[in-house]
């Protein structure tokens, strides 16, 4: 799900669901083939690029991290999606594995948790 590039680089396998109803991540799944993946929904239709840009603005928040630093270099017009992201693998891991209670329903932390 998550390959390193380096010290401070990596490359996130995500699966999409456009017009999921909310934007959010919904855990981790895996294909038939054993490759696991990170699960997002999108309220945005795939259409002109709006999921792909809802997938990458979602992140960049739950990530903290700009959205220039999240670039699709796969997928774009697949359900599969490879992400490159400019931060470590350890730290992308750590933000994805957050308690389920201290995030609110679009998979954002909630600064109120004490999590």
């Amino acid at each position: 799900m998550i390959a390193p590039l380096g010290a401070e680089r990596c490359v996130l396998t995500v699966r999409v669901t456009p017009k999921g109803g909310r934007d959010g991540i919904d855990g981790r799944g895996e294909d038939g083939a054993g490759r696991s993946f990170l699960k997002i929904r999108v309220a945005a239709p795939p259409e002109n690029g709006a999921a792909n840009k809802a997938v990458l603005a979602l992140l960049a928040k739950r990530l903290g991290l700009p959205k220039s630093a999240l670039s699709l270099v796969a997928g774009d017009t697949a359900r599969v999606k490879r992400i490159e992201i400019d931060a470590a693998a350890q730290r992308v891991e750590s933000a994805l594995s957050l308690d389920a209670a201290a995030t609110d329903r679009s998979g954002v932390p909630n600064r109120k948790s004490k999590a």
